[in-house]
């Protein structure tokens, strides 16, 4: 397949001829900005992502605090890529944008498309520079300039906080095992034939063709993430793992291919729903755990829990007597429980060139750090949002003015990802006491969700290569990892053989080659 350059020299194009990109906001008047928001959708009582009880009170609060002017600009969510390669290359960006993929931003960075920040981090951006604090993957650095050039001392991305970094879980049926007897799983092998029992004997009793030992989605790679990570050779070297870890897959680490095998033979014995290659919506995966069909998932760590997705609760309405709970029980090669968890830095915010006033916006994302501001779009108002328990604040489902369409409004809350309330004792048990659960409930499932837990390495160096290839390697990633899955047996090896081959040659290689040249010791 051709690489895809068109978007990026679109990207160029369009900011050679916007005038005035770099204006800066110089008079000390009133002056306004664009902010990139994500739209989830209106399903679950979720509200317009841009015009609602939260987007009003920062807009009003911005004016009276920074006299700025925001309009928030709809991203969807599980396009947003594509969608902002589209706004990217049509010259006609949000002033102020969000990622999750690092690669993504530096191609924008690479051609030019964004504006450097640094002469702002020790000032206009004080109150962020605070909040981030030090960067504890990179001692001595501090973390708002964890993506630093080391030659140039520019810095085109900015990282949010993740406050937990819990990352996914794998979620069974109880109810189910307890009617079989069954214990919950605590090695691979133990799942497993748990997944066989749930097929073979149906507890739920909702018929053979209907029941789905474990649920998945087609996005393979998220989905099943739990169970194929512990595959991956747990004595692989810190630059092994870096190097040949591509727009954040782990098609190139030896043993990973394995996992893939796994999932190969669980389909091929009834253990997957045939149909996880439709599935294109959360909600699509979501219906079929609601339903009661699903003997095991794995999702986000609390993705159960949230009061916007109503996973557990759907469904113990739906099945009185259900229960789902979160286990550690995939092991590795050695037989250790082994999962990942995430880094410390969350998602990229980034300034594009395209901007008219970009002081403003950084001056925006400051006035986001501030504890005042964040901690009421976290809660929101008291007894609407949240109530106090035992002096701290939990969340409850609000009227549809004032839902939260991401936990805490990570949708708004740019810089930071998870509830802080300034204090990390005050902010563990908070963080437990802001769901619709008990707490000793989402205690426990944030203790399994880190228990063993790896995060990724992290190498201080500017990468370039990746940035042309993203959407395309994504994309051959997920269909790869479908045909795969799905493959009979005996097709395995020479399906995956011949999609990984065609992974690499389609930008793979070549980023794997420069991450290899680049490799530091931090």
């Amino acid at each position: 397949m051709k690489k895809i350059f068109m978007p990026v020299i679109l990207i160029t194009l369009a900011i050679l001829i916007i005038p005035g990109c770099r204006k800066t906001d110089t008079s000390g008047g009133r002056v306004k900005i664009t902010v990139e928001v994500y739209d989830r959708g209106t399903d679950g009582g979720k509200s317009n992502p841009v015009n609602n009880n939260w987007t009003q009170w920062i807009q009003e609060k911005l004016l009276k605090d920074e006299n700025i002017e925001v309009t928030f600009v709809p991203v969807p969510r599980w396009e947003d890529v594509q969608s902002m390669n589209n706004l990217m290359a049509a010259g006609t960006p949000p002033d102020v944008c969000i990622s999750y993929s690092s690669e993504l931003v530096a191609s924008y960075r690479d051609q030019g498309g964004l504006f450097d920040v640094s002469p702002y981090l020790d000032t206009t951006l004080a109150d962020l520079k605070k909040f981030l604090g030090p960067d504890l993957a990179l001692p001595g650095r501090d973390f708002i300039r964890r993506y630093q050039d080391a030659k140039t001392g520019a810095v085109y991305m900015l990282p949010a906080r993740r406050i937990n970094t819990a990352n996914r879980s794998v979620f069974i049926r109880k109810d189910w095992l307890d009617k079989l007897g069954l214990p919950l799983p605590s090695t691979t092998e133990e799942f497993y034939n748990d997944l066989v029992a749930f097929r073979d004997k149906d507890p739920g009793n909702v018929g053979r063709n209907n029941v789905v030992p474990f649920l998945t989605g087609y996005d393979v790679f998220w989905g099943a993430q739990t169970i194929t990570y512990p595959f991956i050779d747990p004595s692989l070297s810190r630059r092994d793992w870096w190097v040949n870890t591509v727009v954040d897959r782990y098609f190139a680490l030896p043993g990973y291919k394995e996992g893939i095998r796994f999932l190969n033979k669980m389909y091929n014995e009834d253990l997957i729903d045939k149909n996880f290659p439709l599935y294109r919506t959360e909600s699509d995966v979501f219906n079929v755990l609601k339903a009661g069909y699903a003997g095991s998932y794995s999702d986000n760590w609390d993705r159960i829990y949230r009061d916007s997705d109503h996973l557990l609760e759907d469904l113990q309405k739906n099945v009185p007597g259900a229960d789902m709970v979160p286990v550690n029980c995939m092991t590795d090669s050695n037989g250790i429980l082994r999962r990942n968890v995430y880094d410390a830095a969350g998602a990229l915010m980034f300034i594009p060139a395209s901007c008219k006033n970009p002081q403003a916006a950084l001056r925006y994302i400051n006035w986001l750090a501030r504890f005042e501001n964040y901690n009421f779009l976290q809660i929101g108002p008291e007894g609407i949002v949240h109530d106090m328990v035992n002096g701290l604040p939990k969340i409850k489902i609000a009227a549809s003015a004032w839902v939260q369409n991401s936990p805490q409004n990570i949708d708004y809350t740019l810089h930071i990802n998870g509830l802080d309330m300034g204090d990390p004792q005050l902010t563990i048990k908070a963080i437990a006491n802001g769901y619709s659960w008990p707490a000793e409930v989402i205690e426990h499932a944030y203790n399994i969700a880190m228990e063993n837990g790896v995060p990724e390495p992290i190498v201080p160096v500017t990468l370039s290569a990746a940035g042309p290839y993203v959407q395309n390697l994504m994309d051959k990633g997920n269909y790869l990892l479908t045909e795969a899955v799905t493959a009979s047996p005996a097709d395995f090896d020479k399906v995956w053989d011949a999609g990984y081959k065609d992974w690499l040659n389609s930008g793979a290689q070549e980023i794997i080659n420069e991450r290899a040249a680049k490799y530091i010791e931090p």
